[in-house]
């Protein structure tokens, strides 16, 4: 890659921008060494995680946060992950067209991505997508994940603040707060909330936040739970807010408590110890996905063919042939 490019992209320039967030897309060799160049200028931008079931309108109020940010004299990075078809490999990447009316302010950069077959909302060069945008310059990015519903928890990996979005009449009371996406949220969001059930909808929500007695933070990779009483303290509460993106209402709220949730983190040192445990989650993504390429680069495609051959039939259970496998490659898979 020519180094014209990755300064160009460190001067913000868009083109450029682009060009290195389609290198993260791709991978290999290039994209690892623009990556060294551009991470020492990372770790300024907050990054906002969008989230939650699909059509609760989580577009419209990206775009409409990215109003007010703009209105604040912030340039805004945005990053909308749509689903791939499991059929066709394809993805309608809409949400581009769901901001559509962003598309001409120069403030504003839009980045759709595919899924491409991850798991957990988010597409596999999302995290350095957003790195990209953090060292252009953008001090706001936000992350819009593909909202596949309650597992989608990657989210929390990667965003410093992640919102999780709801609507009335989305379900009955208990379908909208199950906990496993409701424990990654820093602040709940009822939008659409011009609709019939909000206010049930909110008292649902806040009545599951007196319900829990604990957060949860990732630790050593894994969702863990924290003792203590939410909101005792300094601890943060978060907030259940309304919104109607569609008009622009409560997201100027949205907005505040937005920077609110990043003032405690900063004054609570938290900030520090989230930083520390999505380097070390990006580690170990990182990690895995480079072993698991060496490690097939080492096996022979006949010998693969044969060992599921073999499974297929039954004559070998799946452990005993992935030990086979790994042993071809000089791994036994099994701890001295």
């Amino acid at each position: 890659m020519s180094v014209d490019v990755v300064t160009e992209a460190l001067a913000g320039e868009r083109r450029a921008v682009a060009r290195l967030i389609s290198v993260m897309e791709r991978g290999g060799e290039e994209a690892r060494q623009a990556l060294s160049r551009l991470y020492p200028r990372t770790g300024r931008a907050h990054i906002v995680g969008i989230t939650g079931a699909s059509g609760t309108g989580k577009s419209t109020l990206v775009n409409a946060m990215a109003k007010v940010y703009r209105k604040q004299g912030l340039t805004v990075g945005i990053i909308a992950v749509d689903p791939t078809s499991p059929f066709s490999g394809g993805a309608i990447l809409g949400d581009r067209i769901r901001m559509r009316d962003l598309t001409t302010d120069e403030g504003i950069f839009i980045r759709s991505m595919a899924t491409r077959g991850s798991l957990g909302g988010l597409a596999r060069a999302t995290a350095d997508a957003a790195h990209i945008l953090d060292a252009a310059g953008y001090p706001v990015i936000l992350l819009e994940t593909v909202g596949a519903g309650q597992n989608e928890v990657d989210i929390a990996r990667t965003a410093q603040t992640t919102l999780v979005v709801d609507m009335p009449s989305a379900g009955d009371d208990i379908q909208a707060i199950k906990a496993g996406i409701l424990e990654i949220a820093d602040l709940l969001v009822v939008n659409k909330a011009d609709l019939a059930g909000a206010d049930n909808a909110v008292a649902a929500l806040r009545a599951m936040l007196d319900l829990g007695a604990a957060r949860t933070e990732w630790h050593h990779g894994h969702l863990e739970r924290v003792e203590g009483v939410v909101g005792a303290g300094e601890a943060w509460r978060p907030p259940v807010l309304k919104t109607v993106a569609s008009r622009g209402e409560g997201v100027a709220e949205l907005v505040t408590a937005v920077q609110a949730h990043r003032q405690y983190l900063e004054d609570s040192g938290l900030k520090q110890r989230r930083e520390q445990e999505r380097v070390e989650e990006g580690l170990r993504r990182i990690l895995r996905h480079t072993l698991l390429e060496r490690l097939l680069g080492q096996i022979s495609e006949q010998n693969l063919e044969r060992t599921v051959q073999r499974v297929v039939a039954r004559e070998q259970d799946p452990y005993s042939a992935a030990e086979m496998l790994m042993a071809e490659a000089g791994l036994d898979g099994k701890k001295e």
